[in-house]
Parts: structure tokens; C-alpha cells; sequence
């Protein structure tokens, strides 16, 4: 039985403790992974990314509970779905979006029974009172069907922005990681060929749907917010300390970077900035 946790909640308080202890009182001898618990306080796209990122490396019948909830005790429903990347338990705000993009669900229910609930829900901590029963129920083997109704639209965010051009792609930065690296949407790139001997990188598209392509890595500069910052890299080290570069990063995925600094604190770009590869 593996569960995965992801919040906003930080590490100085208790909150995920108490989770973990409500879900090893009914899941005795559970697995727990803290995915991350750094997400910034209600930043759904943010979460929505970390998810997209990590669960295809979980076995497939792994939990993974996320709670970034800004909307809790509203009438935002308590959820979990089934994919291909696991089940996933958490609120219905969008935050599974871009796993969803990826791994459609192929059910997903309300969390209303109160079999599988503490007998008294505190409208501000449903992570301890509805979400951590539900998927330690979940871990041990009982059917999704049997938590509550479907749910036949739940809440999606936009994907993030992706265009193909003839000449450019174009998209806009998602997430800033612990070293300030700032990660677009555009992607996922993988390098093809020897560097500096006509190398190109192949382009399929990370988000939504766009025709894969060939790019001369030699003939492409990088443009964000209207700076350029040159051809795209392959390490860090190819540019002086200091200076910004563009490159690719471990999910494919083009990368705003400072060598030995940090881009999201140095270059004022917030999250949503746009992004331009221009091929020459």
C-alpha cells in the first residue's frame, strides 16, 4: 500500500502528521512518500505541475492524496478518480488537470460516504477528516465505486499555453523549482545528435495536441518577456556564472535558468510570462 501526499502545508505545523497517523490507524503498515509539501499556499497550476510531473513514476496502483484547497468547506466537492497514474483523492478545483491530460480517469465519485469519513468533519480541515480516510480505504482495497456518486464533470484548469507556428513556439513559464530555474510549457524537447555537430531537438508537444518537429537547435533563440537569451543549451555550464541561458530540462520541458543564480528571484518574471522559441 503506497500513498503519496501533496499540500501546501508546509513543514512547521502538524497537519501532515495528523493526516498520516488518521490513515495508518485504517491502513496499518502503509507506505507514505511526501511528494511535496512546499507547494505555495493555494497555487493550484503549481500542484497541477508537481502531479504531472512525478506520478508516472509510481506504481500504477499507488494513492496520491492532494490537498491545495482554497475553496475547502465551500461547496467545491471532495473527490477521487481512477487513472493509469493511480488513484488519485483530493478537492475538485482542477488540481489533477494536467495528470488528467495525459492519463484521462476513467471514474471518477464524490466523497460522501460517510463510512469512509471521521464521524465529525471540520469544515476547515477536510485533508485530516475526509481526504486521509478516503484514501487509506482507498489503499486498502476498497472499491471507488463505493465512496459516493459520479461525478460526470469535474472542475478543470486551462492546459497550459502551447502553440506551433511555422517559424516559433510560443507558451509561457509554469513553475519556479527550489533553485529559481523557472520551466515553460514548451515541450517536451529531446536532443538528437552529437552537440556542436548539427545537433537538433525533437519536439512533441507536452500539453493538448501539436504536430511533432525537427528544430535546428543552431538556428533557434530563445525570447522570454522580449529578452533574449540565445540558442537553447544542454548544461548549465555552458554559459558564464551569472549569466541567463535557456535549456532543456529533466521532463523535457524548456528551462529559464541563471548559471549558479537563481532566475526566478534575478529575472522578475512571474509565473504565466511568455515564452518564444524563434527558428530562423
Amino acid at each position: 500500500m503506497l500513498i503519496s501526499l501533496t499540500t501546501d502545508f508546509g513543514e512547521r505545523d502538524g497537519y501532515v502528521g495528523v493526516m498520516k497517523g488518521v490513515m495508518a490507524a485504517i491502513a496499518p503498515g502503509a507506505t507514505f512518500v511526501d511528494l511535496s509539501h512546499a507547494i505555495p499556499p493555494q497555487d493550484l497550476r503549481s500542484a497541477a505541475y508537481v502531479l504531472w510531473t512525478a506520478l508516472p513514476y509510481f506504481p500504477p496502483e499507488s494513492v496520491h492524496l492532494v490537498v491545495v484547497d482554497p475553496g475547502v468547506g465551500t461547496s467545491r466537492k471532495p473527490i477521487a478518480a481512477r487513472t493509469a497514474w493511480g488513484t488519485l483523492v483530493g478537492p475538485d478545483n482542477g488540481v489533477f488537470s494536467y495528470v488528467w491530460d495525459a492519463a484521462p480517469p476513467t471514474m471518477v465519485v464524490e466523497l460522501c460516504n460517510p463510512r469512509y469519513r471521521r464521524a465529525e468533519v471540520c469544515a476547515t480541515f477536510h485533508g485530516r477528516d475526509i481526504f486521509s480516510p478516503a484514501a487509506a480505504h482507498l489503499a486498502r482495497g476498497v472499491p471507488l465505486e463505493d465512496f459516493g456518486p459520479p461525478v460526470a464533470e469535474p472542475v478543470r484548469l486551462p492546459l497550459p499555453i502551447l502553440r506551433v507556428h511555422e517559424n516559433a513556439l510560443h507558451g509561457e513559464v509554469l513553475y519556479a523549482d527550489h533553485f529559481g530555474n523557472l520551466i515553460t510549457s514548451i515541450g517536451r524537447l529531446a536532443w538528437e545528435g552529437a552537440p556542436r555537430r548539427g545537433a537538433q531537438l525533437r519536439f512533441t508537444a507536452a500539453f493538448g495536441a501539436a504536430p511533432e518537429l525537427l528544430l535546428p537547435s543552431a538556428h533557434s533563440e530563445v525570447f522570454v518577456a522580449g529578452r533574449s537569451l540565445g540558442p537553447m543549451r544542454r548544461t548549465y555550464g555552458e554559459v558564464a556564472p551569472g549569466e541567463a541561458l535557456a535549456l532543456v530540462g529533466s521532463e523535457g520541458l524548456l528551462e529559464i535558468a541563471i548559471s549558479h543564480g537563481n532566475a526566478a528571484a534575478n529575472l522578475g518574471l512571474p509565473l504565466g510570462a511568455p515564452v518564444t522559441v524563434q527558428l530562423s
